[in-house]
């Protein structure tokens, strides 16, 4: 059972233009795609939101509802609004185009007491699955002011930056933070989701 003092931040606040339709109402395997990080987050014991913009579309739902700003339209404007929304408390962030998150690698970054923690794959921070401090509400909101990336307004936090070798005792790096952005990706996931079965 995770640490009862993080939240997990399921974000589903994107634009979706590259799927053509809103990620968190696609069907993957019969189920609504945003399912799979909120059911992840549930094996691990660590309570959910479900952050979007007022006018993103989302399946019933029994989990809370924050809505994020209308404006900006930033990677981390939701992860900012989890973090004004949560009390103190810390956050995983975590996308819902995400479906492969394995429950274990969530329960361990709930465990990070005190760190912002990002994932990185391939040389690239991962700034939609990580562990935000309440501390770095602060100075993301100061990046999104002067519009920065969200690579660099994360890596300004200082974060433990989780590379390959340390994720691999939770899988297969590549498929941890797998996200379904076309529907060619979503056709991928639905072969992975068999495969696991």
């Amino acid at each position: 059972m995770a640490d009862g003092g993080v939240l997990g931040a399921v974000l589903a606040g994107g634009r979706s233009t590259r799927m053509g339709t809103p990620k968190a109402l696609v069907e993957l395997a019969g189920r609504p795609l945003i399912s799979y990080p909120l059911a992840a987050l549930d094996d691990a014991g660590i309570e959910a939101i479900v952050v979007a913009k007022p006018d993103s579309p989302l399946p019933p739902l029994k989990t809370r509802i924050v809505r994020e700003p209308e404006l900006p339209l930033h990677p981390l404007a939701g992860v900012l609004a989890a973090l004004d929304a949560v009390g103190g408390r810390a956050v995983i962030a975590l996308g819902c185009d995400m479906p492969l998150v394995p429950p274990p690698l969530l329960e361990w970054l709930a465990g990070l007491d005190g760190t912002t923690a990002l994932i990185e794959l391939r040389g690239r921070v991962q700034p939609l699955l990580a562990r935000y401090e309440p501390r770095a509400a602060a100075p993301l909101r100061a990046a999104l002011a002067r519009d920065e990336s969200a690579t660099a307004a994360v890596l300004g936090l200082n974060p433990r930056v989780v590379g390959e070798q340390e994720l691999a005792k939770f899988g297969d790096p590549e498929l941890l933070a797998f996200n379904v952005n076309t529907p060619e990706e979503l056709e991928r996931a639905t072969r992975l989701l068999h495969r696991e079965k």
